[in-house]
């Protein structure tokens, strides 16, 4: 079902273009990052596989310094989708709408986060932990997202 923009601002053919190629730049750079990345903890784990005793301190360095590598790797992967997620949008001409209210998201918005999905109203709500459920034009009910609350108890 595609969206109708509501406040007449439409995004041109050249800003969408422009966006578009950011969104592109980001994800090779974000693949970059990530083969970085597991190229540099496998060379570490092969590295490690000597046969000098190793310190405690110096396990546990090289621990927190995986479980850093791995979380970051985790959050530049989660961005990964939510580009490949924006370059689907404009490729079905829903790119720049607000998923929560159908407004157009603002021009400045999309040149900082082109990967964005809410405005930034709706995505306040998102990270508070409310769900966003849309009825009608421009209206947003939020509830208490329960997936959230079993999580962190």
């Amino acid at each position: 079902m595609r969206k109708k923009r509501t406040n007449g601002e439409k995004l041109s053919f050249v800003e969408v273009r422009k966006l578009k190629a950011m969104l592109l730049a980001k994800r090779n750079e974000i693949i970059s990052n990530v083969t970085t990345m597991e190229s540099e903890a496998l060379r570490r784990e092969r590295t490690d596989l000597s046969n000098m005793p190793i310190h405690m301190a110096d396990a546990g360095s090289d621990n927190y310094e995986i479980e850093n590598t791995l979380g970051l790797m985790d959050s530049e992967r989660k961005i990964l989708v939510e580009i490949n997620d924006a370059l689907g949008r404009i490729e079905s001409g829903t790119y720049g709408i607000c998923e929560g209210t159908g407004e157009q998201i603002p021009k400045k918005r999309l040149e900082a986060i082109p990967w964005a999905r809410y405005c930034v109203n709706c995505a306040t709500l998102s990270e508070k932990g409310m769900r966003l459920k849309e009825y009608g034009r421009g209206y947003i009910e939020t509830y208490p997202d329960k997936s959230i609350d079993a999580d962190e108890q």
